[in-house]
């Protein structure tokens, strides 16, 4: 049991992080997509801390964090034309890139496959505590596994307060989802969705980038999961959640002849139309405030005592295609249309 400290990221709390990590210690930090549980990503002991922390699921890879091009070659057999391309692109910020590792890189680290998930996050207190360590760093959401990923400090305290030693706060992530996840070992292809779209993927490397099926259906059995948040219930409150596609009417009128306990996660300008409880995740049609938001506004109707949760549907174009993700596996692919 740990005594959790919460620090800011300031040149204190960065040393400290460091510090930490250095010795095998696990710590929260900011990214610009979602708080990350960081640990030395080539220490096996390190890397199993995580899984333990989280109750994460072994078979679950996580993804390396560096805070400079100079890393990446050591975790990685070759960099491949395109991911330089997508590196001078997107770098720093929120995609991820798979590609075959190097032996450095532990099997605990990557779940036993033989590739790696890499991405430089462009938060700059999250570059400068890897920076600072000196070491690549694994770092899956800080929360506890399953829940809604935290896009606050306030969030990492709640699921992690006495398993770890300390919290990095850097305000509150901009981003709001998890990176975009491409696999390169082969075709290019987007294995999670997110910040990063395939039709900016695909306009970088001058050819089409294909879009795993996982990204709006389930894994199907014994499929092995190439990329975080592609084979598990992910994201999800502790209440029930269904996901409604239908008008702000038609919505309405399911939601306020529901029963005490059922609350309402919809857009911005959306509650004059309803008598129950609501709490608004962004405008509709604005992918990035939906992003921001989402995980945020779960917490709250968890904190709220909700017992089933309606959810407005968000679009399914490119753009809204991550926080579309996210929200069908926080339903556990539970989803009506009116």
């Amino acid at each position: 049991m740990y005594d959790t400290k919460v620090l800011q990221c300031n040149s204190e709390g960065i040393e400290k992080a460091a510090e930490l990590l250095k010795v095998g210690e696990t710590v929260a930090i900011p990214t610009e997509t979602v708080y990350g549980l960081a640990a030395n990503a080539l220490d096996e002991k390190a890397v199993k801390r995580i899984f333990e922390v989280k109750g994460r699921p072994q078979d679950n890879p996580l993804i390396v964090h560096i805070s400079d091009i100079s890393m990446w070659g050591k975790l990685v057999k070759e960099i491949t034309p395109d991911a330089l391309k997508l590196a001078e692109s997107f770098w720093p910020g929120p995609l991820t890139m798979i590609l075959p590792k190097s032996d450095l890189v532990p099997d605990t680290t990557t779940a036993g496959m033989d590739s790696v998930a890499v991405r430089m996050p462009s938060h700059e207190g999250a570059r400068t505590i890897i920076a600072a360590s000196g070491l690549p760093i694994a770092a899956p959401s800080a929360n506890l596994s399953g829940l809604p990923s935290p896009t606050s400090a306030e969030h990492c305290v709640k699921d992690l307060s006495g398993k770890i030693p300390l919290i990095i706060d850097g305000g509150h992530c901009t981003v709001g989802i998890e990176s975009t996840v491409v696999s390169l070992s082969g075709e290019p292809i987007v294995l999670r969705p997110g910040a990063i779209t395939p039709e900016m993927l695909s306009a970088a490397l001058g050819k089409e980038v294909g879009i795993s099926h996982t990204a709006v259906e389930p894994m199907a059995a014994g499929e092995k999961p190439l990329s975080p948040g592609m084979k598990y219930r992910h994201y999800a409150p502790k209440a029930k959640l269904v996901l409604v596609e239908s008008t702000a009417e038609a919505f309405a009128e399911l939601l306020n002849n529901s029963p005490e306990g059922t609350y309402g996660l919809i857009f911005e300008n959306d509650s004059k139309l309803m008598t129950r409880p609501c709490i608004a995740y962004g405008k509709e049609h604005d992918a990035e405030s939906q992003a921001r938001e989402v995980f945020a506004a779960l917490r709250e109707l968890d904190d709220s005592g909700a017992q089933l949760i309606y959810a407005r549907c968000p679009d399914r174009d490119e753009a809204s295609l991550g926080v579309f993700n996210r929200m069908l596996r926080a339903a556990a692919f539970e989803v009506i249309k009116l």
